[in-house]
């Protein structure tokens, strides 16, 4: 008898409606794409470069909240369907990472008050 675990995500996923820019860079090229959706240990990123499975990053994520980019020193590319691609944050900086977390919170307290709006006008 096999068994079957069904795929769940232990982590918040923001979904972007806008979606934000991104810079990244491998060890023979820079390019630039969309971030479709994050989570705070990772991204989806829509590009018209195409990248293999396993290949490591340095990533720039241009979010709204500040000025500056927010650094992720090292990434990896986990899968690629088309010109989609999920990246896997490895190594982020200490302030990076507590900006990525704030980010990625208000984005979710955001996102439920807009459930419970929704939730409280159809009644």
């Amino acid at each position: 008898m096999e068994f079957t675990r069904t795929y769940s995500r232990q982590h918040y996923r923001v979904p972007l409606l806008v979606p934000y820019p991104v810079m990244f860079s491998a060890t023979d090229m820079i390019a630039e794409g969309k971030v479709m959706n994050l989570t705070v240990f990772g991204c989806t990123i829509e590009c018209t470069d195409s990248l293999q499975m396993g290949t490591s990053l340095q990533v720039r994520l241009i979010l709204p909240d500040q000025a500056h980019s927010l650094p992720v020193e090292e990434a990896e590319v986990r899968w690629v369907q088309g010109n989609r691609m999920g990246v896997q944050f490895r190594k982020v900086d200490r302030a990076a990472d507590f900006r990525l977390h704030g980010f990625v919170w208000d984005r979710m307290i955001e996102r439920f008050r807009t459930i419970v709006q929704d939730g409280l006008s159809a009644r």
